[in-house]
């Protein structure tokens, strides 16, 4: 689960894998369950992926010896859904998502930086959920006051 199905062991950018994954799978998913259920089958996604990956994280990252192992990608999952709450499945905004939420992952503008010190899985896991929900607020400001 750590690895998201082993995708953490791709070269190079693991992570960007796992969100570009992330993003196909979510727009399949959310294509086949129809507009009505899409919100609240994506906010249970987010919570269910976030928290189920706390444990394999800390122990991936016990096991590594490392804080934040790169293949540990199960992060990126939870924040690239994250980024993806509410939005239209349409490719301008799956892509606005792909490259906002890797983006905040990558600067880690403050706080997301505090989060990350937060202890083993849960720092793994949170400082993506924090990029994911910057994420999110810059798409629904662009979806819903700028792409109007």
């Amino acid at each position: 689960m750590a690895t998201f199905l082993g995708i953490g062991y791709l070269h190079p950018g693991p992570g960007t894998y796992a969100s570009a994954v992330t993003v196909l799978l979510w727009s399949a998913l959310a294509q086949s369950i129809g507009p009505s259920w899409q919100l609240s089958v994506a906010l249970a996604l987010c919570a269910a992926v976030t928290l189920l990956g706390i444990r394999p994280s800390t122990i991936v990252a016990r096991q590594s010896g490392r804080k934040d192992p790169g293949f540990v990608v199960i992060d990126e999952v939870a924040g690239q859904l994250i980024a993806l709450i509410g939005v239209p499945l349409d490719w301008k905004y799956l892509l606005a998502g792909f490259i906002l939420f890797p983006g905040f992952d990558i600067v880690k503008p403050f706080p997301l930086r505090r989060l990350e010190a937060l202890p083993e899985g849960i720092g793994i896991m949170m400082d993506n959920v924090g990029a994911g929900l910057s994420a999110l607020l810059l798409l629904q400001i662009w979806i819903h006051m700028i792409a109007r």
